[in-house]
């Protein structure tokens, strides 16, 4: 298999401004490009983030889509749901948030974006077993076009941005809560802990990501994904890994 970087698009320096920095756009939650990471287990790599403590989150509970405003503050009203009504073929299906930069391609002050190895093999068997749906700190006039490109099988049911997320302590947290899913049937998988830090326990760790072309974290998690499809409640499995780990 030809593992020699994949560009997939590239955009004027004007849009690279526009979409914060070096088009990553994740902001306070961004990993500087000059400082690689260095290489982890599988399942280290899995939950090893989830054992150290972030700063103290919200108390929000599973089930409780409350709105957490930039202060920090919890809002009394519901918010509305992020996720359109599931469809009856995804009906069974866990939710699977994935993240896009440093975790499925990395983009540069080169205004190129380069694809992760095996994104391809990644996204579709996932489109397969689940209903996924990409969350990007990016802005989407950056994501969208990004997204187009990079899933070519519409494993995507839905796609959430900057705007979806909750600015809080200086970071874009996705707030699973928001979805309109059951949380025991949620999962996201990000490189950054920030992104996650309300529900850390519906976390799948990935490494951050530049431009290894060796890389073999997407490849390598399809198998436990397949399993991860499998259960009823994602906390027990998670859990269980956790301990076996």
């Amino acid at each position: 298999m030809d593992h020699s970087p994949s560009i997939i698009t590239q955009v004027t320096r004007d849009e690279e401004e526009n979409a914060t920095g070096p088009l990553t756009g994740k902001g306070a939650n961004e990993v500087s490009p000059s400082k690689k990471p260095r290489s982890r287990g599988l399942l280290h790599s899995l939950f090893c983030c989830l054992c150290h403590k972030e700063s103290e989150p919200p108390a929000v509970k599973n089930n409780a889509p409350l709105l957490v405003e930039e202060n920090g503050t919890l809002s009394k009203v519901p918010a509305r749901p992020l996720l359109p009504r599931i469809k009856s073929n995804d009906a069974e299906k866990i939710c699977v948030v994935i993240d896009l930069d440093e975790t499925l391609v990395h983009s540069s002050f080169k205004v190129y974006v380069l694809k992760r190895p095996h994104v391809d093999e990644f996204l579709k068997r996932m489109g397969e077993l689940f209903e996924c749906v990409l969350f990007t700190a990016s802005l989407s006039k950056y994501a969208d076009p990004v997204s187009d490109l990079l899933d070519k099988w519409g494993a995507f049911r839905s796609r959430l941005f900057r705007e979806s997320c909750v600015f809080h302590k200086g970071n874009y947290v996705k707030d699973l809560s928001r979805l309109g899913r059951d949380l025991n049937k949620v999962i996201i998988i990000d490189n950054s802990p920030a992104s996650y830090i309300f529900h850390p326990d519906n976390a799948v760790p990935v490494a951050s990501w530049f431009d290894d072309m060796s890389d073999t974290e997407l490849l390598d998690l399809i198998p436990f994904f397949e399993r991860l499809s499998k259960v009823d409640d994602i906390y027990d499995f998670l859990q269980q890994q956790r301990t076996s780990s």
